[in-house]
């Protein structure tokens, strides 16, 4: 297991399957980078409590709101032109590029936010992934399945 949570979520991001229930999830309102970090945690042993959760929202949604989730729209938007334009393509990589940087900086955040936080202490993955995503519509319990396997290679 990777210690840092990037490295991790970069591990984590490319099994199989683990990369469409990501997206899957995200299309129901799913912070991705708050889901990778509670598989991270939850496979350090870390205990999951309201108060972290909430912590952990508190770092990311703003950063999310604000960064992320602009540079995926203008990605996004530009998806169906790109692929008849190539300097506009050439852009839209630029964009992606820079939406990757920002959930970087997101996971460097969540991870001094969660760092001293005690490990060892439980393995209730489960927690962490209802926990983080508590809230969203229509949350696809399939893919949060197939993530938690996928992930632990249950």
């Amino acid at each position: 297991m990777s210690s840092d949570l990037w490295s991790f979520s970069v591990t984590t991001y490319s099994l199989r399957g683990v990369e469409h229930a990501c997206l899957q999830l995200q299309s129901t309102g799913v912070n991705v980078c708050l889901l990778l970090c509670g598989l991270w945690l939850g496979e350090r042993g870390v205990t999951c409590n309201e108060q972290r959760l909430q912590l952990l929202r508190d770092v990311a949604g703003p950063w999310d709101a604000d960064v992320v989730q602009p540079l995926r729209a203008l990605r996004l938007q530009w998806k169906a032109a790109a692929s008849e334009d190539a300097g506009l393509n050439a852009l839209r990589e630029q964009v992606k590029s820079l939406e990757t940087e920002a959930e970087r900086h997101v996971l460097l955040r969540l991870e001094r936010l969660a760092q001293s936080w005690p490990q060892c202490e439980a393995t209730d993955l489960t927690a962490w992934l209802e926990g983080v995503t508590a809230g969203a519509v229509n949350l696809d319990r399939d893919a949060l399945h197939q993530l938690r396997v996928a992930a632990t290679g249950a």
